[in-house]
């Protein structure tokens, strides 16, 4: 059946098993539920938003959009960074947000099962009741939900120690394209009982089924940590630091990295005193080990071999809050300086991934990819597993400047590749990476994939042109 323009039966269709307040037509929420948080990236005009609150329901919006031929993007809270849940013109936009419940907290089985719209901090906060952790900590975790988590394959900050989203799901409860319900995975510590659909899922960016309930590991709370502070003069003794911290055998809960540009931001801001002006790049250190306090003097050592100039180590859980606070004071410092600068400035946070050993290299080249480029590109990341986070500052309202972030953008995702890297860590392909995730997998990896695609959605309904091309 060829696709459906007739939208009044396509409304009409949805309300016979959904209640008028689940859809949404007024062009305003249209325009708010049309993309996710990523620049350069088109978007479209939706048809309808539906809101529903149950499996069952999600189940009877995929059954009417095979039905007519209609496509469906799943979206969360829509802070996704690459063009993922943005809508395609005239489709069904399946906002799971109000899917909110957490179902169950299971402390002898360190599991726990919720719905999709649950934020990750409110998850977090309901099983420390419990005297557990979800540790997975994207740095929108306050606003995005465990299924934008499951469906970008979100990290954070800990994921150096404590791994990344996939590394906590056991199971999956979706909603198929053709309406078919399915569970995956399971609730015991081992199980390879066939493929593992669960981990195939996750990081599938919403494009082969809907998520409609999950099933998450969780770990005992985590100890007091303590943290050290550490400016170095160039960008190779910081790297030095990060080789040597990691062949030591140390398994830090973060290990941050800001560059020349994101400290002097900081130090600008004037909230953070510990934090000096003049450094090529600081490191931001923390232990939640059995004994933090020998960890930071190990490291701390570490740090001046390579040729640290200022270190401040904390000896207490206070004084641990106040190093870490640096981090945290990015974003801020970042508004402060595009403030700064006056008119309608973008921070576009970009996400790439290159081997430790490269890292110290990659930060020097999007130092020159700035410099050649005239623009401003700030750069933080998770140094302990290679992830960078360049945060380019532009003026979207500018062709010229615009231009110039777009060809920056292309040139720091080359020199990642080029370094042996990926050209995303944990923000996924959407729309925005999607050729050059065809330069990075190679023919035989997308045909594989394309295949995949086309057994789960072999209409391409599913949130159609995202990650790969039908």
């Amino acid at each position: 059946m060829p696709p459906t323009t007739d939208t009044p039966l396509l409304l009409s269709t949805l309300r016979s098993a959904l209640p008028d307040e689940a859809l949404l037509t007024d062009p305003a929420a249209l325009a708010a539920h049309s993309r996710d948080s990523a620049p350069f990236s088109a978007c479209g005009t939706p048809a309808v938003v539906a809101v529903p609150r149950t499996a069952e329901q999600v189940a009877h919006v995929m059954r009417t959009s095979y039905a007519l031929g209609v496509p469906v993007v799943p979206q969360g809270a829509r802070t996704g960074l690459a063009g993922a849940a943005n809508a395609v013109d005239g489709c069904i936009v399946l906002s799971t947000a109000a899917m909110d419940r957490i179902l169950s907290v299971d402390p002898a089985n360190r599991l726990v099962r919720c719905e999709p719209g649950v934020t990750t901090r409110r998850l977090a906060d309901a099983v420390a009741e419990h005297g557990l952790t979800y540790p997975p900590d994207p740095a929108s975790w306050e606003r995005c939900t465990i299924g934008g988590n499951i469906a970008t394959g979100a990290g954070g900050i800990c994921c150096v120690k404590y791994g990344v989203t996939a590394d906590y799901v056991l199971g999956l409860d979706l909603v198929l394209p053709d309406g078919r319900r399915l569970r995956t995975g399971r609730d015991t510590v081992k199980g390879v009982a066939g493929y593992d659909l669960t981990r195939l899922v996750v990081g599938s960016e919403g494009t082969l089924a809907v998520v409609v309930g999950a099933t998450l590991a969780l770990r005992p709370a985590r100890p007091p940590a303590l943290s050290l502070l550490a400016q170095f003069p160039s960008l190779k003794a910081a790297g030095e630091a990060v080789a040597a911290i990691t062949a030591a055998g140390h398994t830090p809960s973060a290990l941050e990295l800001l560059d020349r540009a994101t400290t002097e931001a900081v130090v600008d801001l004037g909230r953070h005193r510990l934090l000096r002006t003049g450094s090529a790049a600081t490191l931001i250190v923390e232990s939640d080990s059995a004994d933090p306090s020998a960890d930071l003097t190990s490291m701390e050592l570490l740090c001046k071999e390579a040729g640290a100039d200022h270190i401040t180590a904390a000896a207490t859980a206070e004084e641990a809050r106040e190093i870490i606070e640096a981090r945290r004071l990015v974003s801020p410092a970042l508004a402060a300086y595009m403030a700064s600068r006056g008119g309608g400035l973008t921070a576009f946070i970009e996400d790439v991934a290159v081997p430790r050993s490269a890292l110290a290299e990659l930060v020097g080249q999007i130092e020159r990819i700035a410099g050649h480029h005239r623009l401003q590109i700030f750069t933080l990341g998770h140094a302990g597993d290679g992830n960078l986070h360049p945060t380019v500052v532009f003026d979207e309202s500018d062709p010229d400047e615009s231009a110039r972030a777009r060809s920056a953008y292309d040139d720091i995702m080359e020199a990642g590749l080029a370094l042996g890297g990926t050209t995303t860590g944990e923000h996924g392909v959407g729309t925005l990476k999607r050729d050059w995730l065809e330069r990075e997998l190679g023919p035989v990896s997308l045909e594989l994939q394309r295949g995949l695609k086309r057994l789960f959605d072999p209409r391409n309904l599913l949130n159609p042109g995202k990650v790969v091309t039908a």
